[in-house]
């Protein structure tokens, strides 16, 4: 934190969660960390299954991917490893490799959740074309491309150095810039929401999203049945790019 910095009075003020953060044991965290990681994790899978059951338009695939018990412990993994990649990020706080900027403008929040959004997606564009080497593919990130369709887990089916990976690229980030606590909740909340509806087998958005360069439901489910296209998350900018759109 910056010092006793209150933020601006036309904001909520967070600084005292912070404190009370700052304050907690490390048995506190640990325990924070794995009820915020399941509540996001029972989240993600009600979100799926509410969009699934309201949502009127056509299949992307004949059928969902069927649910697996390996599938499901590989889930349960994933949750413990963002519970430690949460972990290290208060260690980098509380021992000031982070920073949290207490006095957030509106305008700065949004620069810096559409900052994050973007430096994120060119981050696992490449982390997640890196995945498909052959070597590193068969090794890592096979599994999660066993699900040609997708299902409510599949979000979560990754190998753990994968899941490790992706957080470790959002504290370099959180380390090389002050960011607001309310840019890194808001982009967290996108890439977790932006993550389920992309491994829905319905379509979610209007088809004319493509030309906003959206990644779409349709462009991730593309990247399942051609390996070779699509590694973008959020955008297809960088796809469009490097020449790996479809």
């Amino acid at each position: 934190m910056k010092g006793n910095e209150s933020m601006n009075p036309d904001w909520f003020d967070f600084s005292g969660y912070l404190k009370l953060f700052w304050q907690f044991t490390w048995a506190q965290w640990i325990l924070f960390s794995l009820v915020s990681n399941i509540f996001l994790y029972i989240f993600s899978i009600g979100l799926y299954q509410f969009i699934e059951k309201t949502c009127r338009k056509d299949l992307l695939q004949d059928r969902n991917h069927p649910v697996t018990r390996s599938d499901f412990y590989l889930s349960i993994l994933t949750v413990i490893c963002n519970s430690l990649v949460m972990l290290l990020g208060a260690f980098l706080w509380k021992n000031n490799w982070i920073t949290i900027d207490l006095q957030p403008s509106v305008i700065s929040v949004f620069l810096e959740t559409i900052a994050l959004i973007l430096l994120m997606d060119l981050l696992m564009y490449f982390f997640h074309y890196a995945a498909h080497l052959p070597f590193v593919y068969k090794v890592l990130h096979g599994k999660h491309h066993e699900h040609v369709s997708t299902n409510f887990l599949s979000l979560f089916v990754l190998h753990p150095f994968e899941t490790i990976g992706f957080g470790l690229m959002i504290l370099v980030l959180l380390m090389s810039y002050d960011f607001s606590i309310i840019s890194i909740a808001i982009y967290l909340t996108i890439n977790l929401i932006w993550g389920t509806i992309g491994h829905l087998n319905r379509e979610f958005f209007p088809a004319s999203f493509d030309r906003f360069f959206v990644g779409t439901t349709r462009f991730h489910n593309q990247h399942h049945l051609n390996e070779s296209k699509n590694f973008g998350f959020y955008t297809s900018i960088w796809d469009r790019l490097f020449g790996t759109y479809q």
